[in-house]
């Protein structure tokens, strides 16, 4: 797992930086409802995505555990962050419209207790907002990296935490179904096969680590042989869902 206080300086840098993060809060603002007065920012890092979120009338928290990823937030949401677990939020049962999970529920073991705990401070009508299939929005697209990957990527597929019709499943065990969905493109962070080969071989890409060695050894090889190292491959394109209850 990345030190996210370490990576705090850096973050929003190597994340696509401002261009993302707007095309990011324009997803996540879709699929709000106008209405929204109160709204968490789950594990909001440097808050360069929660900031965009702010309205007149509208009372954005951004939450994190990173002390280094909370410090860069406060200075873009002053007095509008906390310290504070997913799994357990600083915020009373039923006193929020709309959650939001951007980038998180890919990073966790098991979704699980952090969309119960998001269900739990919603008020009936809320809305919980999330990013699913992380890992399959780098290959969307037809590629020689997707085509590559693919047998890796499948089998790994029913581990993944934020696969989306896992995560619609869990969700509607809270009363919680799929009201809306979106996207937006990962701007800037197409990449080639080098970079591929180097984050596999760091030990970064969880459905790489699934492979065998042997697997993992033959996928590197092949990633050195195909042409256009450094030309980055089509930019990922994130699924965003809406997942709401009814507010009786």
């Amino acid at each position: 797992m990345i030190d996210y206080s370490t990576e705090a300086k850096k973050y929003d840098a190597s994340r696509g930086g401002e261009p993302r993060a707007e095309v990011a809060a324009e997803a996540v603002e879709r699929l709000l409802p106008g209405e929204a007065r109160a709204v968490l920012d789950i594990a909001c890092g440097t808050g360069i995505v929660t900031r965009r979120l702010c309205r007149p009338g509208r009372t954005v928290l951004g939450v994190d555990r990173a002390p280094g990823m909370l410090s860069l937030a406060a200075e873009r949401l002053p007095g509008g962050v906390v310290t504070g677990d997913a799994t357990r939020l600083p915020c009373a049962t039923g006193s929020l419209d709309a959650v939001v999970l951007v980038w998180l529920l890919h990073l966790l073991p098991d979704a699980a207790p952090v969309l119960a705990e998001a269900a739990r401070v919603l008020r009936p009508g809320g809305v919980l907002i999330t990013t699913v299939d992380k890992d399959d929005a780098y290959f969307g697209a037809p590629s020689d990296l997707a085509e590559l990957t693919g047998p890796l990527r499948r089998a790994y597929a029913p581990r993944v935490s934020d696969r989306g019709d896992h995560v619609l499943d869990l969700a509607a065990g809270h009363g919680l179904d799929l009201v809306a969905e979106t996207t937006f493109p990962g701007l800037g962070q197409g990449r080639g096969p080098r970079k591929w080969y180097d984050a596999i071989t760091a030990g970064h890409i969880p459905w790489a680590n699934a492979g065998t060695p042997e697997e993992v050894a033959a996928l590197c090889r092949n990633l050195t042989a195909l042409p256009g190292q450094e030309v980055p491959r089509p930019d990922p394109l994130y699924r965003v869902v809406a997942l709401g209850g009814s507010a009786a």
